[in-house]
This record gives structure tokens, sequence and C-alpha cells, in this order.
């Protein structure tokens, strides 16, 4: 699915990226205030910092802008998990860096993720498909990174163990998100992604076959 289109007047497209980047950090703190419905579009112009006219040339409707929002927290997570099936394919490490990356960017956008879900459902309904489509992109890059080491002779699994994992490390990295407020009082973020890393792996080594065994 090509990559939704959300219209601007400007022609620059640094400076068209520069002020939705502006909008996005100003709507966010509104919604997860305020929520989608009641946050007006002269509102998200003030807290970008420009007026509402200035805030028409660079989208449509208000709905572009939780558009906007939802399809920059897909940008960051692919760009990051795009280096690791770049860097390391097909080792455990690449897996591993996958997950810590994934965790991190939960962290610095716990804000987004977190307005996200709430307010997906006032998508409109060109852009709800396109959204969730995106969610299972990310998933099946951890699907990718596993089946990478399984080809690699990393691990051993089937497409169904892969898939189940791939979904189970998407939840992990949501759980910070979601519940950040009550793990930040029993780990670090660095704690939390070894403590899940070292859980995954544990999980991981049921399935291998034992080396050196009766087979």
């Amino acid at each position: 699915m090509n990559k939704r289109e959300v219209l601007a007047s400007v022609k620059d497209e640094r400076l068209v990226q520069k002020r939705r980047d502006q909008m996005i950090k100003g709507a966010v703190q509104l919604f997860k205030e305020k929520g989608f419905h009641r946050t007006t579009t002269r509102e998200i112009a003030k807290a970008a910092g420009f007026s509402i006219g200035t805030l028409y040339e660079y989208i449509r409707t208000k709905e572009d802008v939780l558009y906007l929002v939802c399809d920059s927290i897909y940008d960051h997570v692919s760009e990051r998990l795009q280096q690791d099936l770049e860097l390391k394919q097909g080792t455990l490490e690449s897996l591993k860096l996958g997950v810590a990356n994934f965790f991190q960017v939960m962290d610095e956008m716990q804000a987004e993720v977190l307005v996200m879900y709430q307010e997906v459902k006032s998508l409109t309904k060109d852009a709800l498909p396109y959204v969730l489509k995106k969610e299972m992109e990310m998933v099946g890059m951890f699907e990718t990174l596993l089946r990478k080491c399984v080809e690699n002779g990393e691990l051993v699994l089937t497409e169904k163990q892969i898939q189940m994992l791939a979904h189970n490390i998407f939840v992990q990295g949501q759980m910070w998100g979601f519940r950040r407020w009550a793990l930040r009082k029993l780990y670090t973020l660095d704690e939390y992604i070894e403590l899940q890393t070292e859980l995954l792996l544990a999980g991981l080594s049921q399935y291998q076959p034992q080396k050196g065994g009766a087979g």
C-alpha cells in the first residue's frame, strides 16, 4: 500500500516536513489533554507556533494531523529496524538490536503512541486501513528478523512460531508505552529491554534442538 498523500499547497518538501513536525508536536499534547474531537485546528496552529492560515497550507483537515501523528511513529520504527536488517542479517545480535531499538522508539514516542491508540477510531475510512496495515508491516519486520535467523541456522522455528513471536515482541514494546507509569517504578528502560530480551531468548531456547543429544 502506497503512502497516503496529505495535500499541501507549499512545494518546498523540507519546509513541509518541518511545519508538519511542529504540528505533530503541538497536536499530540492537545489530543492527549483534550481528545481529538474537542481539539480545534486553531488550537493546533497556536500550539505549533503559527497562524490558522499557515496551518491550512500544509494540511486540509484535522484528520490529516492525526494521520500524520500515526505515520510518524511507523516511519521512526521502520527506520530503526531497517538498520538492524541491513547491519547484521540473520544473527541473534540483529534480533536483540531490533528489540532494543523498537522499545526505545516506544519510549521516545510514548505520547504519540498513546494518542494514536486512543484516537485511531477518529481516522477517516480511507486512512484507517492504511494505518492498520502499517502496524502489520512493523510486525512483519520482526518476522523478517526472525526468519533471517532461521535461514542462517541461528534459530529453529516454525512459521507459526515466527508469527507469534513477532506479535509478542511488538506488544512488549507497546506495553512499555502504555504501562510506563508503573514499569518505571520497577525498571529503567535499559533494565526493561535487558529483562524482556532475556525472557525472549530463554523462551526460544526451549524450541531449539539440543546439540550433542541423542536426537
